[in-house]
């Protein structure tokens, strides 16, 4: 792509703000958005009661996975959330860690951290929060987590690595790197590497299989185990990339920091 880092980032800034303020439930185009976000999400894995325990507005549908369904969350835990949006998987997670435990939030989206935190508000949450900040640059102290996840948003990021090496730095050792996401089964054509529609479409941002398996690797972390691998639906991708879309997959990933 042409489009240097901050440029990518500033124009993910203004779609997700876009969707926060129009209320879509979808970063594509028009015709993928009618589906309600609750049945994205059940196709994505998640069950009804998940769905109704959240803050009504916190689920936007824009994820790829569960990745609360491979976390073995318990009571007191800390969890950071990369890429929280409107706080659906974060929300899952406080009711895990229960009051001894708590759940932040990063997102570097300012409208999506302000919806969050209303959300909060509604759901009646005190063991949470919402902080401005990126995945490559957490706000987060050093050997301070238990488990960083993450769903459908690293995907999106210029520098996957620093995004890696990021969680490695914040988790505890013999903490866990739970990981929904988007990869590529092989290479897109050059026009649609370079279309930002295709990068805010998780397209032309996804990177080969093992190309993220690597940075994970090279992050630090070891036990890295590939839970799932499935299509991802052609439904939440915009008309004019669907011919493409066979060649992406979502992908769950779990990992330990030694």
């Amino acid at each position: 792509m042409g489009e240097k880092p901050k440029d990518i980032k500033k124009m993910v800034k203004e779609k997700y703000t876009e969707i926060v303020r129009s209320k879509k439930t979808c970063y594509c185009n028009e015709s993928c958005c009618s589906s309600a976000s609750s049945d994205i999400s059940k196709e994505l894995g998640y069950s009804q009661e998940e769905i109704d325990k959240v803050p009504q507005g916190s689920d936007l549908g824009l994820g790829c996975g569960n990745p609360i369904a491979l976390t073995s969350l318990k009571e007191g835990d800390l969890v950071v959330d990369l890429g929280s949006g409107g706080g659906f998987d974060a929300f899952l997670a406080a009711g895990k860690v229960g009051k001894s435990g708590r759940v932040i939030g990063v997102d570097m989206t300012q409208a999506m951290v302000k919806q969050a935190r209303k959300n909060a508000k509604k759901g009646g949450y005190d063991n949470l929060e919402f902080r401005l900040g990126e995945i490559e640059k957490l706000p987060i102290e050093d050997d301070s987590i238990d488990v960083v996840i993450s769903n459908c948003v690293i995907n999106l990021s210029p520098d996957k690595q620093a995004v890696f090496n990021e969680a490695f730095r914040v988790l505890k050792p013999g903490g866990s790197l739970i990981v929904s996401d988007l990869v590529l089964t092989k290479d897109l054509p050059k026009a649609i590497k370079e279309s930002i529609e295709a990068y805010l479409g998780c397209l032309a941002g996804a990177v080969k299989r093992q190309r993220y398996l690597g940075f994970i690797k090279q992050a630090g972390f070891q036990n890295i185990k590939v839970i799932n691998e499935s299509n991802y639906p052609v439904g939440a991708v915009a008309d004019n990339l669907k011919s493409v879309a066979s060649s992406l997959v979502s992908i769950m990933i779990s990992t330990k920091k030694p």
